[in-house]
């Protein structure tokens, strides 16, 4: 993954920002239409951000250098340590900055975080199998398609069908000290 300069940040998601996340999140609601629910009102944005709280998940905003604009965020969602150091990636542009190429520098920062700093292995992003714009995403970052998972994620009132695609670490890291040596 080649170091390049990006017009985007990641900044750790707060409980501070709330009102913003919010505010982007009712702004984009076409653009996320069935394909996921990210808290809208501050009611659900409290116990949304209570999984951060362990480290098992993380959360992110992708912000634009220039202005500070939040263009999207990301989460590394259930990192497991052990013999698989992995996790999932969750993401989501917000609709005022969609369309601009911002979430792709974001991913390759999110990446580049999870491999370099957090020392996983692997990553998986389950998109579904309609969500033309995210399988775009993940095949330009070089993620593999490895099969469907039937009914995996309730979403919008149902089991969704999701495709599993995955990104192993690029170069051969220093292995996180959880992963055990036989």
């Amino acid at each position: 993954m080649p170091i390049t300069p990006s017009r985007v940040e990641l900044h750790p998601l707060t409980r501070s920002d709330q009102d913003e996340f919010c505010a982007l999140v009712r702004a984009s609601s076409e653009l996320h239409g069935p394909w996921m629910q990210l808290p809208s009102t501050a009611s659900e944005f409290t116990p949304w951000m209570d999984r951060f709280e362990d480290g098992t998940n993380l959360g992110f905003l992708v912000r634009v250098r220039d202005t500070g604009a939040a263009a999207g965020m990301v989460n590394i969602n259930s990192v497991i340590r052990g013999r698989y150091q992995g996790a999932s990636l969750g993401y989501a542009a917000f609709a005022p900055s969609a369309g601009r190429g911002y979430m792709t520098e974001g991913l390759t920062a999110t990446l580049r975080h999870a491999f370099n700093d957090l020392l996983l292995h692997r990553l998986e992003a389950n998109i579904q199998p309609g969500n033309e714009p995210s399988r775009a995403l993940v095949r330009r970052l070089g993620f593999r398609y490895e099969g469907l998972s039937p009914a995996y994620l309730y979403i919008d009132g149902a089991w969704r069908d999701h495709e599993r695609w995955s990104l192993t670490t690029p170069t051969p890291s220093t292995p996180h000290p959880t992963l055990p040596e036989v």
